[in-house]
C-alpha cells in the first residue's frame, strides 16, 4: 500500500488538539471499519467506570482505597474539602521549602548552600523522578540531581564518589510510603554511613516523603529530619509522579512544577470525552486491545525520537506493567492478562533492534513519539538547506513508512515542543489509557500482589541466610550445601546460592571447590 492511499485513512483516524498541539495517528494500525462500533459498549463502560474513579469511587479493594491521582493536578476534583485543601497545601508547602533552599534560607549545617540533590527511592519512588529529572534537565539547574534507585551497594558508591567532596552540601529526599520498603531503607542507612564516615551530621541534610506514622516518618521524627512530606495511601507509586514523590525532587532541581500539573490537567480534561473518536487516551486503550486481540499478544515498543525522552520507556514499563499484568480478572477467572513494553530511542534504534522489527517475528507494535520543534538553539545545517533536526524527521518517517510496507502497524503520537507541559500531559495520557484498557479487559489496574510475592520471597531468602550463617559459625568445620541444608531445614540449591554469595562477600568465610557444586564446601 502506497503512501498516497493511505492518505484518506489517515483524515479519518488523525485526532489533533490543537490548543495544546498534540495529534495521534492511528491509521498504521490495521483495524477494520467496524472495530469502534464493536467496541462501543465496552468503551462506554470504561468511561464510566473512570468517572466513578476520579469521583472517589473505591478502585482498590484489595486495601479498600480511593486511587486518586487524577486530583493531584486538578484539586477540584477531590471528593472532600479535606482532601483538595491538602493537595494544594501541600504543593504551596513544597515550592516554598524549595525556594528556601534555593535561595540559601535553608542551608547545610556548615552554612553554605545545597549544591546536590541525593533521591533515596525504588520502582515508582524513582522512576518518575528520574524520568522528569532526565527530561527537563538544564545547565541552569540550582542542584545537580543524584539517585540510589536500587540495594546494589556498588551502584551507590558510584553515586556517592560522582558527588565527592560535595556530600556536606547534598540533600537526601528519601521516599517511601510505608518506610518499610527495604531497597529505599538500605539507601538510607548506605547515605547515613556516607555522612558518618565523612565526620559530617546529617540530620538536617534528609527530607522524608512518606506516609504519616510511617516507619520512616519514625525514624525522620526520631532524628530530627529536616523536613517530611506526605504520601497519601490513595495515591499508587506508579502513578505518584504529581504529589510529593515528584514534586519535591522536581521543585528542588527548579523545575516547571507548574506547568508539569497543567499539562496533565489539560489532557486528563480533552480525555474526559465519551465521544471515543476524539478521546486520545480511549484511542491509545482500543489500539492495545485491537492489536493484542484483548490478550496483550503483542509487545507495545516506545520509539520517541527525542533524546529527553530516553527514559519514558522504563517509566511506562512499570506504569503498564504492574498495572496491567494480572493473572485474575475481576470476575475471579485465570486470564494471565498484561502488555510487555520495552524501548530507547530513535534514530539509535534504527542502528539496533528496529532491523527485526521490520524484518523478523512480528510480535510487537511500534508507538512513534515525535516533538516537532527539533531544539531551541540555532539549527546547524549538515548539509546545505539541511538540519541534523531535519535527518530526526526524516528517520522517524522512514522508519514508520519501511515498517508499514512489512505489516508492522504502528502509532504516532506528536507534540509542538518538549517542556514541563507537555511532558505532563504525555504521562497524563498513558494513565488515563492503562486506566481505561484495564476497564476493557476487566482487571484490577490499581493493585500488584505480584509485588508483594516477590518482596515476601526475598524475605524468606534472607531468614534462611541468617540460619545458613549461624550453622557454619556453630559447626567451625567445613560444610557442604546439603549438610547446611538439612541442618538448617531448606532446600540444598537454595542454600548453595546463599552460600555462594556470602563466601564471595564475608572475609570470614572460605570455600572449597569440589568436582560438583554438591561437593564444594563452605567455613566460617
Amino acid at each position: 500500500m502506497s503512501t498516497t492511499s493511505l492518505w484518506p485513512r489517515f483524515q479519518q483516524y488523525f485526532l489533533g488538539y490543537d490548543d495544546l498541539g498534540f495529534s495521534i495517528d492511528i491509521s498504521r494500525m490495521n483495524f477494520p471499519e467496524d472495530f469502534f462500533t464493536g467496541m462501543a459498549l465496552a468503551s462506554d463502560r470504561a468511561c464510566k467506570q473512570m468517572k466513578a474513579l476520579e469521583a472517589g469511587g473505591i478502585a482498590n479493594p484489595d486495601e479498600k482505597r480511593m486511587v486518586g491521582h487524577y486530583w493531584l493536578r486538578d484539586a477540584s476534583l477531590a471528593p472532600t474539602p479535606e482532601l483538595r485543601e491538602t493537595i494544594l497545601a501541600t504543593k504551596k508547602s513544597i515550592l516554598e521549602f524549595a525556594a528556601d533552599v534555593h535561595s540559601g534560607k535553608t542551608a547545610p549545617a556548615a552554612g553554605a548552600k545545597f549544591t546536590d540533590l541525593l533521591v533515596v527511592g525504588i520502582g515508582g519512588s524513582a522512576l518518575g523522578p528520574q524520568l522528569v529529572a532526565d527530561a527537563l534537565w538544564s545547565a541552569k539547574n540550582p542542584l545537580r540531581v543524584h539517585f540510589f534507585d536500587n540495594t546494589d551497594p556498588d551502584g551507590m558508591d558510584r553515586v556517592l564518589s560522582q558527588i565527592g567532596s560535595d556530600l556536606g552540601n547534598t540533600l537526601v529526599t528519601v521516599i517511601s510510603k510505608s518506610g518499610g520498603t527495604k531497597e529505599s531503607r538500605n539507601g538510607m542507612l548506605a547515605a547515613q554511613a556516607a555522612f558518618r564516615k565523612a565526620g559530617i551530621p546529617f540530620a538536617k541534610n534528609f527530607v522524608a516523603v512518606t506516609g504519616d506514622g510511617s516507619e520512616l516518618d519514625k525514624v525522620a521524627v526520631a532524628e530530627g529530619w529536616l523536613r517530611r512530606f506526605p504520601m497519601w495511601d490513595w495515591v499508587g507509586g506508579r502513578t505518584s509522579v504529581m504529589s510529593a514523590v515528584g514534586l519535591v525532587p522536581m521543585a528542588l532541581q527548579g523545575l516547571d512544577v507548574e506547568g508539569f500539573l497543567a499539562g496533565a490537567a489539560a489532557m486528563d480534561a480533552k480525555t474526559r470525552t465519551d465521544d471515543i473518536r476524539h478521546n486520545a487516551a480511549m484511542l491509545l486503550a482500543l489500539m492495545w486491545y485491537y492489536v493484542g486481540e484483548g490478550r496483550g499478544l503483542k509487545d507495545m515498543v516506545i520509539l520517541p525520537y527525542k533524546d529527553r525522552l530516553l527514559l519514558l520507556s522504563r517509566y511506562l514499563q512499570q506504569l503498564v506493567m504492574e498495572s496491567l499484568g494480572k493473572e485474575l480478572d475481576l470476575d475471579g477467572n485465570v486470564v494471565n492478562q498484561g502488555i510487555a513494553v520495552y524501548g530507547n530511542k530513535g534514530s539509535t534504534d534504527q542502528h539496533a533492534y528496529v532491523q527485526q522489527l521490520r524484518d523478523g517475528v512480528n510480535n510487537f507494535f511500534v508507538t512513534f513519539l515525535e516533538v516537532r520543534k527539533a531544539t531551541a538553539s540555532e539549527p546547524v545545517e549538515v548539509d546545505p538547506g539541511v538540519t541534523a533536526g531535519d535527518y530526526l524527521q526524516g528517520f522517524l518517517r522512514g522508519t514508520r513508512s519501511a515498517l508499514h510496507e512489512k505489516g508492522r502497524e504502528s502509532i504516532t503520537i506528536s507534540v509542538p515542543e518538549f517542556n514541563a507541559f507537555q511532558l505532563g500531559a504525555l504521562i497524563a495520557l498513558y494513565e488515563r489509557a492503562v486506566g481505561f484498557y484495564g476497564s476493557l479487559v476487566n482487571v484490577n489496574a490499581y493493585h500488584q500482589p505480584g509485588v508483594e510475592a516477590g518482596k515476601k520471597a526475598a524475605a524468606k531468602i534472607l531468614d534462611v541466610q541468617a540460619r545458613v550463617f549461624a550453622h557454619l559459625k556453630e559447626s567451625g568445620k567445613p560444610t557442604t550445601a546439603e549438610q547446611a541444608a538439612e541442618a538448617v531445614g531448606a532446600d540444598p540449591e537454595e542454600v548453595f546460592h546463599i552460600l555462594r554469595h556470602m563466601s564471595a562477600n564475608c572475609p570470614k568465610m572460605s570455600v572449597q571447590n569440589g568436582r560438583s557444586p554438591a561437593q564444594d564446601t563452605f567455613a566460617i
